[in-house]
Order: C-alpha cells, then sequence, then structure tokens
C-alpha cells in the first residue's frame, strides 16, 4: 500500500498535484541518499574503534574521490536531465537509446579512472602531505577502492536514468544492495570475524567496493524488466554519436561543477592537515560525514525537482516547472533547517557516536565544526533546489559557476588565511597566511553555503521566465 503511493507516473508529474508528487518523488530518493551515505558513514563508525589515524587516512581520501567521480559525472548527470526531458516530451525510445548510451560513456571513463589510480595514487596521496602514520593507509584505501570505479560509474548512471523517468523507487533498491552489502562485509573486513584477518582501512575499502560491484549488478538486473518504467531490450542496445555529444553538451558543466568544488575540499584538506594536524583533519572527516547524512533530504529533493522540472518543461509545461522549485526550496530549506538546529543542539552526542576513541583536541575541535556547520544547513537544502532549475532546464552552466565561486572565491581564501605565516617555501619563496587557525576554515563552509544558496536564488528570479521559455522552445523542437 505505502510502496503504491510512492510509485509515481509520467502524468502525475506532469498533470498532478505538486507538492504531493514531488514528495512521493523524494522519498525514496531521500532514503537511497541515506544508504549511499551509509556507505561512507559505516567506515568511519568501524574505523573509529581502530584509531584516529585509520580515519584520517579515510577522510583524506573524501574528497580526492569526490574529484575522480566528478569526472564520470558527465554521463550520469548528462544522462538523468536527458531522460527525463525525453519522457516529459512522449519520446520513450529516445530515453531508453540515451541511458544505455550514457551508461556505456560512464563505464568507459570510470575504466580510465581506475587505471590511473593504480598509477598514481601514492603521487597522489604524498601531494596531500599525508604524515608517515596515515599516508600507507590512505594509498591502500585510494587504490583499492580505484579499481570498483567502472562499476559504481555504470551503476550510477543507470540509477539515474530510472530517476530521470521518474521511477525513484529503483534507484533506492540499487543503493540499498550496495549498502547493504558494505554494511555486512565491514566488521569482518575491518576488524576481522573468525578465520577473517582483520584489514582495517584495506577491509573498509574492499567493503565498499564490493558493494558497488553489487549495486551494478542489481541495476542490470532491473533494466531487463523488474520495471515498468526503464526497461532495455537489445534493440536499444544502439550506439548513438548525437546522444553522445548531447550528454557530453549537457553533462560537462555539472562534471566541472563536482571538480571545481571537490579540487578545492582537496586543497582544503591539504591546509588543514598543515593548520589542525591529525586532530583537525580528523574532525574535519567527521563534519564532512555528518554533513552529508544532514544533506540527504536536500539531495533527495533536489534530484526529485530536477526530474519534475525536466519533464513538465519537456511537456511544455513552464508553469509547474516554477512551481517545482517554490515548493521544493520551502520544504528542502525547511527540513535542512530543523536537521541543523538538531546538530547545533547535540553535537557532542553526536561526535561520541561517531568517533569514540578520538582524542580530547580531536573531539573540542569536531564539535566546534558541527556547531559551525549547523547554520549553513537550511541554505544547502534551498540551492540543491534552485541549482536543479538550472539543470532541469540545460542550463547547467549556472551551476558549474556558482560552485567556483563558492569554492574558489569563498572557502579557498580563508583557507589560505588560516595558515601560518611561511607554511609553504615555493620557488625559494615563503608563502603563508595570517594564522587564522582551522576554525576560520570551518566558519568558511558555512559562510559560502548561504552565499552560494542567497546569490543562486536572486539569479533564478531575475532569469527564471526566460530560461523556462527557452527550454520550452528546444524540447518542442
Amino acid at each position: 500500500m505505502f510502496g503504491s503511493r510512492l510509485d509515481v507516473t509520467p502524468e502525475e508529474i506532469t498533470d498532478g498535484p505538486i507538492a504531493p508528487t514531488l514528495l512521493a518523488l523524494a522519498a525514496p530518493l531521500i532514503a537511497q541518499n541515506l544508504v549511499r551515505v551509509l556507505n561512507q558513514v559505516v567506515d568511519t563508525l568501524w574505523l573509529g574503534r581502530v584509531d584516529e589515524p585509520a580515519v584520517a587516512a579515510v577522510g583524506l581520501n573524501f574528497p580526492v574521490l569526490a574529484v575522480l567521480f566528478g569526472l564520470v559525472t558527465v554521463g550520469i548527470a548528462g544522462t538523468h536531465i536527458l531522460v527525463a526531458q525525453r519522457v516529459g516530451a512522449e519520446e520513450t525510445a529516445a530515453a531508453r537509446r540515451l541511458a544505455v548510451n550514457g551508461a556505456a560513456l560512464s563505464a568507459t571513463l570510470g575504466l580510465a579512472l581506475a587505471v590511473g589510480v593504480v598509477l598514481a595514487a601514492e603521487t597522489v596521496i604524498d601531494l596531500l602531505g599525508a604524515g608517515p602514520a596515515v599516508r600507507p593507509l590512505a594509498v591502500a584505501y585510494l587504490t583499492i577502492v580505484g579499481l570498483f570505479f567502472p562499476f559504481t560509474a555504470a551503476s550510477d548512471t543507470i540509477e539515474r536514468g530510472f530517476v530521470g523517468w521518474g521511477d525513484t523507487r529503483a534507484a533506492l533498491y540499487i543503493n540499498l544492495v550496495t549498502v547493504a552489502t558494505n554494511v555486512a562485509l565491514d566488521p569482518f573486513l575491518i576488524l576481522g570475524v573468525g578465520p577473517v584477518p582483520a584489514l582495517g582501512v584495506e577491509g573498509a575499502a574492499l567493503a565498499t567496493g564490493l558493494g558497488y560491484a553489487a549495486g551494478f549488478a542489481a541495476a542490470v538486473v532491473l533494466v531487463t524488466g523488474r520495471r515498468s518504467s526503464l526497461v532495455l531490450s537489445r534493440a536499444d542496445l544502439t550506439f548513438s554519436r548525437s546522444d553522445l555529444r548531447e550528454i557530453v553538451g549537457v553533462g560537462a558543466p555539472l562534471s566541472g561543477q563536482q571538480l571545481a568544488g571537490q579540487s578545492a575540499r582537496v586543497a582544503i584538506v591539504g591546509v588543514v592537515v598543515t593548520v589542525g594536524g591529525a586532530p583537525g583533519l580528523a574532525a574535519y572527516t567527521v563534519g564532512a560525514r555528518v554533513a552529508s547524512v544532514a544533506f540527504v533530504p536536500a539531495a533527495g529533493f533536489g534530484n526529485a525537482a530536477q526530474s519534475m522540472i525536466g519533464q513538465n518543461l519537456g511537456a511544455e509545461r513552464p508553469d509547474r516547472a516554477g512551481a517545482t522549485v517554490r515548493a521544493g526550496v520551502l520544504i528542502a530549506a525547511g527540513a535542512l533547517g530543523l536537521v541543523g538546529l538538531i546538530q547545533w543542539l547535540v553535537p557532542g552526542l553526536i561526535v561520541g557516536l561517531f568517533v569514540p576513541s578520538f582524542t580530547e583536541a580531536g573531539r573540542r575541535l569536531t564539535v566546534a565544526y558541527l556547531e559551525i556547520l549547523a547554520y549553513s544547513y537550511w541554505a544547502m537544502g534551498a540551492s540543491s533546489v534552485v541549482l536543479a532549475a538550472f539543470n532541469g532546464a540545460s542550463r547547467t552552466q549556472t551551476s558549474f559557476v556558482v560552485d567556483v565561486v563558492k569554492y574558489w572565491g569563498l572557502r579557498i581564501p580563508a583557507a589560505v588565511a588560516a595558515l601560518p605565516p611561511g607554511a609553504y617555501v615555493l620557488a625559494g619563496v615563503s608563502v603563508g597566511g595570517l594564522d587564522l587557525g582551522v576554525r576560520a576554515i570551518f566558519w568558511a563552509v558555512t559562510v559560502s553555503n548561504v552565499a552560494a544558496a542567497v546569490g543562486a536564488g536572486l539569479y533564478y528570479l531575475w532569469c527564471r521566465r526566460p530560461m523556462f521559455g527557452r527550454a520550452v522552445a528546444r524540447a518542442a523542437d
């Protein structure tokens, strides 16, 4: 009964009540994003029982892996947006072909990344300035997870094809399989149970990788006819250069958006290591993981809104696209604001749950970061839906610009200011900052989130009518 209420048809997306339809679409995506975040959080929970260097090693890899995954966002995001527009225009055969070509593109990019990681893992970790206790653990984690990139890239693209179609439950099922595999394997591979040796960080990486492989297998099963939405047959396995060009054209700016944000995070992690040492890095790691859990509702509403906006523009309904944005912003900002309030009230409890083995210095910094982050949660919710409006209209360049300004215009300068004077020597010249400390970086994250939400929202209000009008005209052609 409950499951049937979460099944949303294309007709409901383009003609049904907006807020209930958005909620029905978003509910499985919120659950999906929650279980996806658990892929990261479960590792931290178990590794927190090992020691601080183990947590720091995974934290050092978090932005590195995000940068690498950003490279395959081309196929993933392009497929999501274009499938939604094709389904809205009732061009289902074209939507299926787009999903096939998008998955093939992502798998190819994932294979190239896997080879690159195996060859360059040590160099990448060395560039981040990892200490002797963290370096070998971080290299091992990156190498093992990197080998599974082709599986997760193809799986994510198929999953986004389902989301673009409006079948968000299928995306949930794929992620449930992924995380269930990881959760089941983590205690065995990290801590060792019975005859299974304790592999620590390497075990966490292997459990995560095997979860990706299991998720890909689930995605393949679902597209063979287990769902009534995206069903592929041999006739759909057609190579299309025009599809690939369109996917790249729409997806490349979103890939650039990911790279801009995640490469900035990599740089910030390097600064955090210099300024805060292992306690600062561990605090930043836990804060990032907790924030990723808190962001679950925003990401769910953002992806659901993107599908609804894309389908309504494909169906030549710009009025409903705009109404979806309004409803989505109110719901996402409100939900994230509530989550932020809870985090602000009990940061110490959250730290104790995640990492009971932290030193006192690491615990104090982590509590401070969680309190500071909480102030910007409402902004993360609002911006996720506003940027979905631009993406659903194929104006993905706007999302790229917003993230460039947010990260490289605000966070990186704050990170540099946090450095002590003469922290680095480049070409014989001492380079450093104002010695503001690691808390300045924490505040920069919150301020940049709020600035991005306000700026993107004002720009949307200024250009929404002509932007949606052009999107409708393209769909009609």
